[in-house]
């Protein structure tokens, strides 16, 4: 009986979409082991790739919408629209617009980043396509702003203590005194997608661990977490900021179950059930994932740690292959085997460049694939 091999890779950011990635992983495979049995199955865990990853399973189609950037700089975003049998769903991926990707290096700056284009999304898809379920993917954010920016958007008033309605960008929050809910438009039942777990405030919150890759600084990490700090004060939300996933997209996740009422669920369990992985899983005798980085963020609930754990809970072969991985991920235990293309040697911006023929050459080696060396999994090194 032929290897059956189940490939099932995130996105390599910046440089190859979880597809991509997929095919590249099964051309390196396919070279050494052309009997083994492929089935490509790429995944996203609430960033960027969500919507296209759910789009064959779902059968939705494609609607276009003005919006914001994270900069509130006029854009025209996309987003996904399905009819199930539970009614019309709106999938949304909040990357679309306030995404990080959307911005330059030297543009990042939290302090004045937005959600508001990910509520103007929203309020399309409720005012303009009557959607009765929304659900919302909020990976790979360039915000910090407690999903503020989207509840303006959807009509809550941010108020100072002379009553003057302002833009809640974090940089202003400190002045925040009220929040006047009278012209909210009413929501419909909204599933979060998470790709982490970690609360909105404290040392594991969005500003300790995220702000600094959303170009925070030394200076102004303080200004962010007091800007969120007093943005519970005000709302009197202390439970919500402690909800695992409360702290995910720069404290959107907190937003939406404050402001909008919303459920936050893993982002991989939530595709996980749509993609039938489960059966998938189990009928593959190896299970490859991968991302661009893997390393001590992904142990938080990203979608290639959580596959793995999938895989070797039913005993299955669990690999992995990435741009870059840190020690933390090397020593974890996660996978059977990962291997890292930044252990060739080469710069990144020649990894980036060539990622496909790279992630397809470090597939090709049959040894990774030998069920024989994997006698005892739970001991076996990273490679």
């Amino acid at each position: 009986m032929s290897l059956r091999i189940l490939i099932a890779p995130d996105k390599f950011k910046g440089a190859l979409s979880g597809q991509q990635a997929a095919e590249a992983m099964a051309s390196g495979i396919r070279s050494v082991l052309p009997s083994a049995a492929l089935d490509l199955c790429p995944i996203a865990d609430g960033g960027e790739g969500f919507m296209a990853t759910l789009a064959p399973a779902m059968r939705g189609r494609w609607v276009s919408c003005p919006s914001l950037d994270a900069l509130e700089r006029e854009i025209e975003s996309t987003y996904l629209l399905a009819d199930t049998r539970q009614g019309r769903v709106a999938v949304i991926e909040m990357a679309e617009t306030a995404g990080l990707w959307r911005l330059a290096e030297d543009e990042r700056d939290p302090l004045r980043a937005s959600t508001r284009g990910v509520g103007i999304q929203m309020l399309h898809a409720i005012q303009q396509r009557g959607v009765d379920r929304i659900v919302l993917g909020i990976g790979g954010s360039a915000t910090n702003d407690g999903g503020c920016g989207m509840a303006h958007a959807l009509g809550y008033r941010f108020l100072d203590k002379d009553g003057a309605e302002f833009d809640p960008l974090p940089a202003r929050l400190s002045k925040l005194a009220r929040i006047d809910d009278s012209r909210v438009v009413k929501m419909p039942p909204i599933t979060v997608a998470c790709d982490v777990e970690n609360p909105l405030l404290g040392d594991k919150g969005a500003t300790a661990i995220f702000s600094p890759q959303k170009g925070s600084t030394e200076e102004t990490r303080p200004l962010l977490e007091a800007a969120l700090a007093r943005l519970v004060e005000v709302t009197k939300a202390t439970d919500a900021s402690l909800d695992p996933g409360s702290g995910a997209a720069g404290g959107l996740g907190f937003g939406l179950l404050h402001f909008t009422g919303a459920r936050l669920v893993p982002g991989f369990d939530l595709l996980a059930k749509l993609l039938e992985l489960e059966e998938r899983v189990a009928a593959a005798d190896i299970v490859i994932t991968g991302e661009g980085s893997i390393d001590h963020q992904s142990l938080s609930g990203k979608g290639p740690i959580c596959i793995a754990r999938m895989a070797r809970a039913r005993g299955k072969i669990a690999g992995a292959f990435c741009g870059l991985a840190d020690e933390v991920a090397r020593g974890s235990g996660e996978f059977d085997f990962l291997v890292a293309l930044a252990d060739t040697g080469k710069s990144i911006p020649e990894l980036i460049a060539n990622a496909s023929n790279e992630l397809a050459q470090a597939a090709a080696q049959p040894g990774l694939y030998d069920p024989d060396a994997y006698s005892q999994p739970s001991e076996l090194p990273t490679r």
